[in-house]
């Protein structure tokens, strides 16, 4: 189990995940990178990534679960 905050990385998804903070938080910086000059690629990885954060899949960077 991750030491991150579900709550964090989800209000961070829903208010700034067009720009990919969600993912610099999770430790994925590559990925929030590219996601910050696509525009969280373009609109729909965005979408994804808040779904998959809700259902309790998303994980960090050492692949462990953020749980809620």
């Amino acid at each position: 189990m991750s030491q991150k905050s579900w709550l964090v990385d989800m209000l961070l998804c829903l208010f700034l995940g067009y720009l990919g903070v969600h993912r610099f938080y999770e430790g994925k910086v590559v990925s929030g990178i590219i996601w910050l000059l696509t525009g969280g690629l373009f609109g729909v990885g965005y979408v994804i990534d808040f779904i998959i954060i809700l259902c309790g899949g998303a994980t960090d960077s050492d692949g462990l679960k953020i749980k809620p």
